[in-house]
């Protein structure tokens, strides 16, 4: 059986594609393969610190609300202390 001249080219071009693009992908499949299952999992112990370190976290972060909070206040107060008329501008009462 003959091969035909006109197949090599085609043949050549069309196994080029095929190999630029699984090599590559051969490649990741066999990194894989061999890196297993190494996925990192966090000990019991150091996840419960995290959830009580997020517990803390959280009551910190309403604490310093209610501070923000007064101190917004105490501005109000201030400012409206200061803006208001002083004893001298006051009418006597009249009888």
């Amino acid at each position: 059986m003959a091969i035909d001249g006109v197949w090599v080219p085609i043949v050549l071009f069309s196994t080029m594609p095929v190999i630029a693009i699984g090599f590559p992908l051969a490649r990741a499949y066999a990194k894989k393969i061999e890196r297993g299952n190494d996925q990192v999992r966090v000990p019991s112990d150091v996840s419960a610190r995290l959830e009580r370190m997020e517990q803390a976290i959280d009551s910190i972060a309403v604490e310093v609300e209610r501070i923000s909070e007064g101190q917004r206040f105490t501005t109000k107060l201030l400012s409206e202390r200061s803006s208001a008329p002083v004893g001298g501008d006051v009418s006597p009462p009249v009888r």
